[in-house]
């Protein structure tokens, strides 16, 4: 549910349609402008945004997807990321990814590195997280990020906040087959995170699971979650079906599909009502 374009209420009304029909989970983006309609279009920032949302709902688990490692100090991430957690009573996903957009990065300031530093980066910005959430007080010296006898504290409602990392390359899909406890791609898209990406999505699935092989986890214990735009899968209740049918088999166990900016909504509350429990009953049946 992209807050581009969109007024406070907007997104709390987006949120808060979301959780009365029953939806799992909803997503802010993680940008400085909007990158689809253009930089005139007003924005919200996405964690203190998120925060407010997290004090308005009270069952549906948000998150960014995904947090831009470029923006933040990751250990200023994840203070932000236990003060949300706090806010929605442990309903908090944290979602990262090596950040993407140039446009946005030069009008505010910011360095984006080539894509081998990114990813170097969000490595050791996900191994500090790690260490912060299961240390009393961590010190690290990394290449890039420096702690000194940090505590973590308050500690997140969740024994640990579950990460979301978004790979869609091999380097990035051996990170997230260490660390993630759910992994998010989508197709390649045009002027998107995705633009150029050469390997299918079944490419990335067989990657990540020999990534997980090679260290000796279990490619199951990772969650897996696509999403589509509006157009291609509310435009009818089959559409919808039909994506999560094929994600499905591919392995996928989350779907999610992009909030209509304006207009007719019949399809979604259709989904809600036909398809979500016959998606949760067959889900509970195959366990």
């Amino acid at each position: 549910m992209s807050q581009a374009g969109r007024s406070w209420q907007e997104s709390l009304d987006g949120f808060l349609l979301a959780e009365e029909l029953g939806f799992d989970h909803g997503w802010l983006v993680d940008h400085l402008v909007d990158t689809d309609l253009g930089p005139g279009e007003p924005i919200h920032e996405a964690w203190t945004l998120l925060a407010a949302l997290a004090a308005r709902t009270s069952r549906i688990r948000l998150g960014v997807l995904v947090t831009s490692n470029t923006f933040r100090h990751p250990a200023l991430l994840l203070k932000s990321a236990v003060t949300v957690d706090h806010v929605s009573g442990g309903r908090l996903i944290l979602g990262l990814g090596s950040g993407w957009n140039a446009d946005e990065h030069r009008r505010y300031g910011i360095a984006l590195p080539e894509p081998p530093e990114r990813v170097d980066r969000l490595a050791e910005a996900v191994e500090l997280i790690d260490l912060l959430q299961r240390q009393e007080r961590t010190t690290f010296d990394g290449r890039f990020y420096h702690v000194d006898d940090a505590p973590l504290e308050p500690r997140p409602v969740q024994q640990r906040i579950p990460l979301l990392i978004a790979a869609h390359r091999p380097r990035m899909l051996r990170l997230a087959a260490r660390y993630a406890d759910q992994w998010d791609t989508f197709p390649a898209i045009p002027g998107a995170s995705t633009d150029g990406v050469a390997l299918t999505v079944a490419d990335q699935i067989a990657l990540l699971d020999a990534a997980c092989r090679e260290i000796g986890r279990d490619p199951d214990t990772i969650r897996r979650s696509t999403w589509a735009e509006a157009e291609d899968v509310l435009g009818s209740v089959a559409a919808f079906e039909s994506f999560v049918d094929t994600h499905r088999r591919l392995g996928f166990t989350d779907f999610s599909a992009v909030l209509p900016r304006t207009g007719d909504r019949d399809v979604l509350e259709r989904v809600a009502r036909e398809v979500l429990p016959r998606l949760r009953e067959a889900d509970a049946a195959s366990r």
